[in-house]
């Protein structure tokens, strides 16, 4: 008996699961409200754990094509003071795969492959237990029924409020998102400062993290702590009044890191937001999440290889288990709940020691990461 099984998302941990379900040739609705897959830009880069996200594409059969895709040169780290000086500057050994760089559209586009996702499905609503399964509710006001409905739609989910009452708050911290277009060849100094793959710099309660993307694109993220509406007297289509306020923020630093935010293109708000450390739930029949919809972290790299090796595992779990799919389910969320709340315990207080009064906390971190 094949189960009828929608996925609302097209993120990451959505595409997985469809993927590895598509690999064992059990059939799956995706539903995605963005109209395209190009509707609006991917992202950064994402670095793949070998133990998380690797481990997900080789259930999904992509994992060649994946090392085919990645940038292990991107693995490498710098870390600045203030005034430029360089504190660290770590570089992986040639033949080293743990956490390779890709991507965040090539990754999209690597799962998507034979996919069928339905573009331009948002979906509103689910309803547990009407009648012949769960009743899904779209934006376009038609209505479908499935025996699973697994939410995969990340930070705000419309699938969670059918399983728990809980929303993300914010962190304290904010990120604003800028980016450089061709580095190499228009901004060279900047270049070779960042290196192959990332660069922080960390003051007091504030920092500037640059990261390498390919083709010469690089994404700055300027992040600090403040009020939820610091930004309420600015226009943010005012491109040079965010900067002139980020400048001012970043006072002091040194001429060449500030470059960085004088040379951004755009600049996009991101307030940082999280779920409770331990966010589960009371099981429902025929509804789950995974991915930041069941636990919302910081983004300290965590967050995308998690949902995927979650999207991976379900999707093994239905495909070649028993045949309970409720007892699938309820195993899968206990297993999930277990691992992801480890991840958020390390990636909160990442947070609260890179974005710290005392900036040889975040030195002491990188520290810790890389000699484990």
């Amino acid at each position: 008996m094949r189960h009828r099984i929608a996925v609302v998302g097209s993120g990451p941990g959505g595409l997985t699961l469809a993927r590895v379900l598509h690999r064992h040739d059990y059939p799956v609705t995706v539903f995605e409200r963005d109209p395209a897959p190009d509707a609006r830009p991917p992202g950064g880069t994402l670095d793949l754990h070998k133990g998380l996200g690797q481990l997900a594409l080789d259930k999904a059969g992509l994992l060649a094509e994946f090392q085919a895709l990645s940038r292990p040169e991107g693995q490498a780290m710098r870390i600045l003071d203030t005034a430029g000086t360089v504190l660290r500057d770590w570089r992986p050994r040639p033949d080293d795969r743990a956490n390779p760089e890709i991507d965040r559209g090539q990754l999209r586009d690597l799962l998507l492959g034979p996919l069928d996702v339905q573009w331009g499905r948002g979906v509103t609503q689910v309803v547990p237990g009407a009648g012949d399964g769960v009743l899904v509710h779209l934006a376009d006001g038609r209505q479908e029924t499935f025996d699973l409905v697994v939410g995969a739609d990340g930070a705000w989910s419309r699938i969670r409020p059918a399983v728990s009452s809980v929303t993300p708050h914010y962190t304290g911290v904010t990120s604003v998102e800028t980016s450089l277009d061709d580095v190499d060849t228009r901004h060279p100094d900047l270049a070779r400062l960042i290196g192959d793959g990332s660069m922080a710099v960390y003051g007091v309660n504030r920092a500037l993290v640059a990261q390498r993307n390919s083709g010469g694109h690089v994404k700055v993220y300027a992040q600090f702590r403040a009020p939820l509406d610091w930004h309420s007297n600015l226009d943010p289509a005012d491109v040079e009044a965010v900067r002139s306020s980020l400048l001012a923020l970043f006072d002091g630093w040194a001429a060449p890191v500030l470059d960085l935010l004088r040379h951004g293109t755009a600049f996009v708000h991101r307030p940082l937001y999280v779920l409770p450390v331990s966010h589960t739930w009371t099981h429902v029949f025929g509804v789950t999440l995974l991915g930041d919809a069941a636990h919302l972290m910081p983004p300290l790299g965590a967050g995308a290889n998690l949902a995927m090796l979650e999207g991976a595992e379900l999707a093994e779990s239905i495909a070649t288990g028993p045949g309970d799919l409720d007892e699938a389910v309820r195993a899968f969320e206990e297993q999930m709940w277990a691992r992801a709340g480890r991840w958020a315990k390390i990636t909160t207080a990442g947070l609260e020691r890179l974005v710290n009064p005392d900036p040889a906390e975040a030195l002491a971190l990188f520290d810790q990461v890389q000699s484990s």
